[in-house]
């Protein structure tokens, strides 16, 4: 059924505030969730703070006294939020297991998007990453299971494939080299766009997390796997946002956020299946629909736009949570070998002058041997007499990455 926000009677803002009582919500059973759910809560507190960090920015950048209060009133509700999804999460995950839920979305949330994008180069931008947070889902599992003596398939029962992707030590790219083409914002789909803005969101929150808990551990290995892994969820962030059209106004890049999430409110609404949380989805979406609604408002009033002209007569097609294993493999297979250069995605053997990457990579990985991302395989051999691996569909689809009892590249 046709859904279209502009359409809907959302909840007044004066009923938006809500008490700490209403905020401080009962999280999940880690135990039972399901991983979807899981993956669902990540985005969507990626999603808000976002959406609270831009505000924030738009503040920065006006001097209207009116405008800075009516920002101040939903940077307000984006921040509770923000608080009730996040806090659906239990205290007795560890940080590692929140990662292994992490690095769950980052590979099949970007898996479905690639899988619904229009723009055949912006699919290429999600294919070409999604086999380096394939692999990072893989160095955190060996991590887990080193560390904590835990299965990483507790976490994500047998929906996602953990198996070595695009190796982690081959992520490592020149600044230059992690910058993407942008879209028009004038003939770009809207699918795309709430693409953009959604994985954007999704990888920021990412490299949020690991910049503020990578030190919360005492172990020297998972220390050195967090700051090297954080540090492609920066490339990453760099290689998203290069894509959004860096000429859109304040007005229309503030009506494009309330609208994705209006759009990604829905989608989780409408795949949820704990009741609970689907009454979280719809109390937000129907906020989020006045946001839009006071968006389209301001648009009006300071720029003489009519906002009808930019969104759609209904949602794009939603974005789900869904076991992607087939497509995966058939992007390893094809795309294993990929490097990002000069805005160009190819095989690293067929750019002309690697100069440039062999100059980072013999900076940032130390010629002492020492790369974290290697070494924490290593060390789950040494003890295991072979690494962590769920292989749903079989052997590894590249055929030298299939041993288990050394670590391939």
């Amino acid at each position: 059924m046709a859904f279209n926000p502009l359409e809907e009677k959302g909840t007044p803002l004066e009923k938006q505030i809500r008490n700490w009582s209403d905020l401080n919500v009962s999280p999940y059973d880690k135990n039972t969730v399901h991983p979807y759910t899981r993956t669902r809560i990540i985005l969507m507190n990626g999603i808000e703070t976002e959406a609270a960090m831009f505000k924030h920015h738009f503040n920065r950048h006006t001097d209207n006294v009116d405008l800075k209060k009516s920002l101040a009133l939903t940077r307000a509700i984006e921040q509770q939020h923000q608080k009730k999804v996040n806090w659906l999460a239990p205290g007795n995950e560890s940080n590692l297991e929140v990662t292994i839920g992490y690095e769950q979305v980052a590979v099949d949330l970007t898996a479905w998007l690639a899988r619904t994008e229009p723009d055949p180069y912006v699919k290429d931008a999600l294919d070409f990453a999604l086999l380096e947070d394939f692999d990072h889902l893989y160095r955190y599992a060996n991590l887990l299971e080193m560390t904590e003596g835990k299965q990483a398939n507790k976490t994500v029962k047998d929906l996602t494939e953990i198996t070595p992707g695009r190796p982690t030590y081959a992520h490592h790219r020149h600044p230059f080299d992690n910058l993407t083409r942008h879209i028009d914002k004038n003939t770009a789909d809207i699918l795309t766009k709430m693409h953009i803005l959604t994985i954007i969101a999704a990888e920021q929150q990412t490299m949020n997390y690991y910049m503020n808990i990578g030190n919360r551990t005492e172990n020297m290995l998972a220390r050195g796997l967090y700051a090297e892994i954080g540090s492609v969820e920066e490339e990453h962030v760099t290689h998203y946002e290069s894509l959004d059209d860096p000429t859109c106004s304040w007005f229309e890049m503030m009506l494009m956020h309330e609208y994705n999430e209006c759009y990604m409110y829905y989608s989780c609404w409408s795949s949820e299946p704990d009741d609970r949380i689907k009454q979280i989805w719809e109390h937000h979406l129907n906020n989020e629909i006045e946001h839009l609604r006071i968006a389209c408002n301001l648009m009006k009033q300071y720029e003489k736009r009519d906002p009808l002209e930019l969104l759609p007569k209904e949602l794009p097609e939603l974005t789900i949570f869904q076991s992607n294993v087939d497509y995966v493999r058939q992007i390893l297979a094809s795309q294993v070998d990929f490097t990002e250069s000069d805005m160009q995605f190819l095989p690293l053997a067929e750019v002309q002058d690697k100069s440039r990457f062999e100059m980072y990579q013999k900076a940032v990985n130390d010629s002492m041997g020492f790369i974290p991302s290697q070494k924490v395989i290593e060390e789950n051999i040494r003890i295991h007499q072979r690494d962590y691996r769920v292989e749903i569909k079989g052997p590894h689809p590249v055929k030298r990455l299939q041993s288990r009892e050394k670590v391939t590249v």
